[in-house]
């Protein structure tokens, strides 16, 4: 939102009341408190009426500082309000007649108590940002609506990222952003999942901490400065810092949650009915069967919106037109090795029983005037769930469980953005600020449930911060072209910038169906995402119905994914312990290599495989390369970098490097997800620099350690050690000057160069 009008003017009807000075200071052991009035305090009559902002400044953390700034503090509404971890560190804090100071880790905020105001941030000796004079500000805007509002200054090159899954310009510079969830595809500037967290190419990253509405101007009012508003009367963000995009990234996850481990099966191919078109349980038999004729590894099979009778979702009861023996089904699907998903949303229609259960037991949400809120769109008489109602959520748990209790093993939650303002919460919380959190509690009631079996996984579409503790989520809407391809492919990335550590995608896109050329480049890219599904809307996704080659294709990647999954369940266990994404921008992995400040049709799986999905029918790609030899892990010559590089790929390739001096682990079984990863595993060492000593260490299906090896180079020789755990056998394999394999049941290789 944009207060100006140009450099000089405020927008007709705005009034801005600007920090001037630190003007009163007090101390305590944790904290800073300072008094900023509107105005220059030169004489004490000068302290008689005009707004005076508080600001306080404390740390819930090392290296991280809170800023929290209030005009009128009985105007700030109790809930809803994030999950955000407090460990009060010890803290130092100095206070002259010049400056405030507050420093936690190597992170320092100085308040200079002179005119004009200015809070500046650094770290390590250097400037991070700062807010000078007409940044901090209570703002009235020409409705008479109140604003807190700050600005944090841009450096000369300094670039932006983040700000949740938006699908357009990967770097935020320029932009406009709203931090506001809405229901609107991958082709616009509206997003599912809106995270009012960015971080920079300068050694921090700001979180607002604020769950309704936060607008954010990127260079956009003002080009050397970052601005964030919100409606109301109290402002607070937390400066986070880090050497590394990926110290910064593991602060903020610190403070708002890192997510659980998805099962080991949820890795696997899941294949979609697809929305609108017409299924029924013949429909799903032939679609396995099909898969398991043509040898093709499937996980997870997903029943979309029409597993439930039209006009009455949810109301959870399979429509018996369709689906007459739904137990029977899903006891047969089971028999055949797969996992049940079903599709989901928070909302009942009023043709659904559910509606007057719902609304007779006070668990639908109600207008301010007590009547129940009902609109037509999606759903004729649609209510929505108060899941701020302990009640509610126990209500609608209840009737998940009893799907589970047939053999259901995950739900599709879908939905949870366009949420109403127009509504009094149970629990008294304010509507604005729920807009956003509604799709938390939606998501960590179904999740709970779901827990209550198990490892629990979601397939979900909405998200706000503390959402990515509740994985998976995937992408949404998106058509079924080269184009849609790369705007998801963005979204992903940045999405990961805000601790979301497993995202997917629709294989082949939504809306239309895809060509053949689109559906073979997508497969590449899905399998090598973190989960991979076939999902269509009015069309299905099965690889036969495109041409062989498909077929052929969908096999060769779904394979290829489970070999990998001792690597792969190795990144994820690193997203739950240290908030990294599997899916990582290239900039995340290489914050020193400028060639990688724009890059976003590319990326990291996990730590050492760079991905560059091919998104054009005839295979030629540019990409670009980090520095050192890389090896393809598809086969052919190595590559070297730093450049770019162009190239023509087959359908069934793609650039698929493996970084130098990596050791990938990779499985002995190829026909699920899901298997004794350390039984057979080979370790493959890429071009290991003399010296190198790196250590593997290999997952189970449940999480645990299975094994960890210790591999190393001295001279011409390479030796691989078996530290912990039991494997049958293993083998070392080593890419680079000599290609080798050597296989042993017991504790140590060494092969010779």
């Amino acid at each position: 939102m944009k207060f100006k009008d140009g450099y000089w003017r405020l927008r007709p009807g705005v009034r801005a009341h600007y920090a001037a000075q630190a003007h009163d200071v007090t101390a305590d052991a944790g904290s800073l408190r300072i008094l900023a009035p509107a105005r220059p305090i030169t004489h004490r009559g000068h302290t008689i009426d005009g707004p005076v902002l508080r600001v306080d400044l404390s740390s819930p953390m090392p290296d991280v500082i809170r800023v929290r700034t209030v005009h009128f503090a009985g105007s700030v509404p109790a809930s809803p309000a994030f999950e955000v971890r407090d460990d009060a560190p010890d803290v130092d804090i100095a206070v002259d007649g010049e400056q405030a100071s507050l420093t936690s880790g190597a992170l320092t905020v100085r308040v200079r108590r002179d005119t004009p105001w200015e809070m500046t941030f650094s770290a390590d000796g250097r400037e991070l940002t700062r807010s000078g004079g007409r940044s901090l500000a209570a703002m009235r805007d020409a409705d008479d609506r109140h604003f807190m509002v700050d600005q944090l200054r841009l450096g000369a090159g300094e670039l932006v990222y983040g700000l949740g899954e938006r699908f357009g310009a990967f770097v935020r510079n320029g932009q406009s952003v709203d931090i506001w969830n809405e229901d609107g595809g991958t082709s616009s500037d509206l997003a599912y999942k809106n995270i009012p967290f960015y971080l920079t190419n300068r050694g921090y990253g700001v979180f607002v901490n604020h769950p309704g509405r936060v607008s954010f101007e990127v260079g956009s009012e003002s080009v050397s400065q970052v601005q964030f508003s919100v409606e109301g009367h109290d402002l607070e963000y937390l400066v986070i810092h880090g050497a590394t995009p990926k110290d910064i990234l593991r602060r903020y996850t610190a403070l708002t949650g890192r997510p659980a481990l998805p099962p080991a099966w949820s890795f696997g191919l899941w294949l979609s009915t697809s929305f609108t078109t017409d299924y029924d349980e013949a429909t799903v038999t032939s679609f396995v069967d099909g898969m398991a004729e043509r040898d093709l590894p499937l996980s997870v099979f997903h029943f979309d919106c029409f597993w439930m009778r039209p006009y009455r979702w949810c109301d959870f009861e399979w429509d018996p037109e369709v689906f007459p023996d739904p137990e029977g089904m899903i006891r047969r699907l089971k028999e055949r090795g797969l996992r049940v998903c079903l599709w989901i949303n928070p909302y009942i229609g009023q043709a659904s029983a559910l509606f007057d259960e719902g609304m007779a037991a006070g668990h639908l949400l109600r207008r301010p005037d007590g009547t129940v809120w009902q609109d037509d769109h999606w759903q004729a008489g649609r209510a929505l769930v108060d899941f701020t109602s302990p009640a509610a959520r126990q209500w609608y748990a209840g009737k998940l469980r009893g799907l589970l209790d047939m053999g259901v093993d995950a739900f599709k939650t879908d939905f949870g953005e366009r949420i109403p303002t127009d509504v009094a919460y149970a629990d008294g919380s304010d509507p604005e600020r729920m807009h956003n959190y509604y799709t938390l509690l939606y998501n960590r009631t179904v999740h709970e449930v779901l827990a209550e079996r198990g490892a629990p996984v979601l397939f979900a579409r909405s998200a706000t911060v503390g959402g990515q503790r509740l994985p998976v989520h995937w992408g949404g809407d998106c058509e079924s072209t080269f184009e849609a391809m790369a705007e998801s492919l963005r979204g992903g990335l940045s999405l990961g910038l805000a601790g979301f550590g497993f995202w997917s995608h629709d294989i082949g896109g939504f809306e239309g169906r895809p060509d053949p050329a689109v559906f073979k480049r997508w497969v590449a890219f899905g399998l090598l995402s973190s989960h991979s599904r076939l999902h269509g809307s009015g069309s299905y996704r099965v690889p036969w119905l495109f041409d062989e080659e498909s077929v052929d294709v969908l096999r060769s990647f779904t394979r290829l994914k489970a070999r990998l999954m001792p690597y792969l369940y190795g990144a994820a266990a690193e997203a739950v312990t240290d908030g990294l994404p599997m899916m990582r921008a290239m900039r995340l992995e290489f914050p020193g290599d400028r060639g990688c400040d724009y890059l976003d049709a590319q990326y990291m799986l996990g730590p050492d495989l760079l991905v560059a999905p091919v998104m054009s029918a005839d295979g030629e790609i540019s990409y670009y390369v980090p520095e050192g030899v890389w090896t393809p892990l598809l086969g052919g010559e190595s590559v070297s970098g730093p450049g770019w590089r162009t190239e023509r790929h087959g359908f069934d390739s793609l650039p698929l490097l493996v970084r130098p001096g990596a050791v990938v682990p990779t499985g002995a079984r190829e026909d699920r997800p899901d298997y004794d990863y350390a039984d057979g595993v080979t370790l493959n060492a890429y071009r290991l620099p003399d010296g190198a000593r790196r250590t593997v260490t290999v997952p189970a299906p449940d999480g645990t350690t299975a094994a960890v090896f210790e591999v190393s180079r001295t001279g011409d020789r390479v030796r691989a050690r078996r530290l912990a755990g039991a494997p049958k056998s293993w083998s070392l394999r080593l890419f680079g000057e000599r290609q080798a394999t050597e296989t042993t049941q017991g504790d140590d290789i060494e092969i010779t160069l």
